[in-house]
């Protein structure tokens, strides 16, 4: 498993909920240490720390990982709370969420099998992180145009492209161009302590 390099010190934005006492309040609610949860997201317990003091802002490969880890959703790891598990989910409702230089929306109600999102990726953010965890990921290009690469295979994704692929394939995603790519994104989540997304530079050239 590769652990990602401790990445440079951000502010956190002011709009954004505050994660660190949540994933803190989550970690002692499971009962683990922090070397253990670390180890499971696989993160450096430095790293983990910083987040939980707030010193570090968690991207969103992060946060999926800990959210493995906890068995929980993304949704209460940033301490959104929802009154119930409604079939709608109106766009008035998808507050913006930033993560790792992503920004996303909830596009489904927490606390199912799968989450759902639409996800702008900038350009130049997270291209070189590598994604490896137990599931399957659906994701359908809506503007822009988006690199993916799947193994040793790499693709370009324009508008009404789509691609559907088991998790475990080590895959990275990257904007191709300079106004970013746009996306509906679905994952499965297994909610397993033992799950643990690996993240680490990618190898080889860029898709």
């Amino acid at each position: 498993m590769s652990v990602p390099a401790d990445e440079p010190a951000e502010e956190p934005p002011a709009d954004l909920p505050a994660v660190a006492p949540q994933l803190r309040a989550l970690r002692r609610r499971a009962g683990t240490t922090l070397e253990a949860a670390a180890r499971a997201a696989g993160l450096s317990p430095a790293h983990l720390s910083r987040l939980e003091t707030g010193q570090r802002q968690p991207s969103l490969p992060m946060l999926l990982a800990l959210a493995r880890v906890y068995s929980t959703t993304v949704s209460e790891l940033l301490g959104e709370t929802v009154a119930d598990r409604d079939a709608v989910v109106r766009a008035a409702a998808m507050e913006p969420t930033g993560a790792g230089g992503w920004t996303y929306w909830q596009a489904g109600a927490p606390g199912r099998g799968m989450q759902a999102l639409r996800v702008h990726v900038p350009y130049g953010a997270q291209g070189d992180i590598v994604r490896v965890h137990p599931g399957e990921e659906w994701l359908y290009v809506l503007t822009g145009r988006l690199r993916l690469r799947l193994g040793d295979t790499a693709h370009l994704l324009g508008p009404g492209d789509s691609a559907h692929f088991d998790s475990l394939t080590p895959h990275r995603l990257a904007a191709a161009d300079q106004g970013g790519t746009e996306l509906l994104f679905v994952h499965t989540l297994l909610q397993s302590p033992t799950a643990a997304l690996c993240l680490g530079p990618g190898t080889g050239g860029t898709p």
